[in-house]
């Protein structure tokens, strides 16, 4: 490969825009043009050759992320789930997020894409191409009402839930060892969430469902399977992770992963220690590619909300990532799929194009 910069990496999942929420909001997107201190800017993905992705509005919750850390590094842990968080709250904090989504398009940082054509038209322009995606649907009422104006607005990517429960279902917590299997799966709420998505061609990503609720978007969805930013559980067995029998049914949905950067979900070990070469990395491509194919496997890096190896701080690395993918025998037309084109070609499915 002549130039690391290309192909470009088109990204399952970033949290770039809980950190400008955290650092003021709108106040604060222009320092995503600027120059930021975190993973993801302007200049970091132009230096980087990061295409765009799925940015992420998060609600956090309350929760002391030292702590989280410390209990994350030991052998074995098992922290508790937060509380879930109440409509009324999640709202203003989600449109807030969504806010300044927008704002980084009218200063010309990015494009906000509604369909797999605008993602293609903004890659070739090289323009940062961007999904508005809800990361926990507390900010959706039991009407789903919100859903319809969100779509409007261009949400084309949602997850029923981030690990804490929601009135739509119930998520896996961070422990290790632990498999997917804890709890109940989807509600009534939850059902009817997942019938109006595929409607509307709203994508439902998997990561942080339990496996139940998985069990109940793959008989309920006619949708392809996805998980933006999940792992192989067979490598690592941690709660966050996909067992192979949930990587088999993504296959038969020829639904799609995205390969998640986040250690504690890479290391064999579970623990959130950032000394993981890029070799661990693609341990788990080649275990998602065998179980998936070829076609249906990508990267969602979880960039600004995650501890990520060391040698991947920030998008600007990612010709790194290339390197390792073709020094590991990977030719140039799976590192291209495994870049952006197989995320196009799920989304076009998943969208109806």
């Amino acid at each position: 490969m002549t130039n690391q910069t290309t192909p470009l990496i088109f990204d399952g999942h970033n949290d770039v825009l809980l950190k400008l929420y955290r650092a003021g909001g709108k106040v604060a997107a222009s320092s995503f043009v600027t120059g930021r201190d975190g993973a993801i800017d302007a200049a970091q993905a132009l230096a980087g050759g990061f295409g765009g992705g799925f940015f992420a509005v998060y609600v956090p919750s309350p929760v002391d992320l030292d702590f989280k850390i410390e209990e994350m590094t030991k052998p074995t842990y098992d922290l508790p789930l937060p509380d879930p968080i109440d409509w009324e709250d999640a709202f203003p904090v989600v449109m807030s997020q969504a806010a300044i989504l927008f704002d980084l398009e009218e200063r010309g940082a990015l494009t906000v894409c509604r369909s797999a054509a605008d993602l293609r038209a903004a890659l070739s322009a090289g323009k940062l191409a961007a999904i508005f995606h809800i990361e926990g649907a507390e900010a959706i009422d039991a009407e789903l009402n919100t859903l319809d104006v969100l779509y409007k607005a261009g949400l084309r990517s949602i997850g029923p839930v981030w690990s804490r429960s929601t009135i739509f279902g119930h998520g896996v917590p961070f422990r290790y060892p632990s498999d997917p299997d804890i709890g109940d799966g989807l509600t009534d709420h939850g059902l009817r969430l997942v019938k109006r998505c595929n409607e509307l061609g709203i994508m439902i990503d998997l990561s942080h469902l339990n496996e139940a609720g998985f069990w109940d978007v793959a008989r309920h969805s006619n949708a392809p399977l996805v998980a933006t930013h999940s792992n192989a559980h067979a490598i690592c067995p941690h709660s966050r992770n996909l067992t192979d029998k949930q990587l088999s049914a993504i296959r038969e949905s020829d639904g799609m992963v995205g390969l998640n950067f986040a250690v504690a979900f890479l290391r064999a070990d579970g623990r959130m220690l950032a000394d993981v070469p890029l070799t661990q990395m693609l341990r788990h491509l080649d275990h998602l590619m065998e179980h998936l194919g070829e076609d249906r496997v990508g990267l969602g890096s979880d960039y600004d909300g995650a501890i990520v190896p060391q040698e991947l701080t920030s998008c600007a690395a990612l010709p790194l990532l290339r390197q390792a993918m073709a020094q590991h025998g990977y030719g140039e037309a799976l590192i291209a799929k495994l870049c952006h084109e197989n995320w196009l070609r799920v989304l076009e499915k998943t969208w109806g194009e």
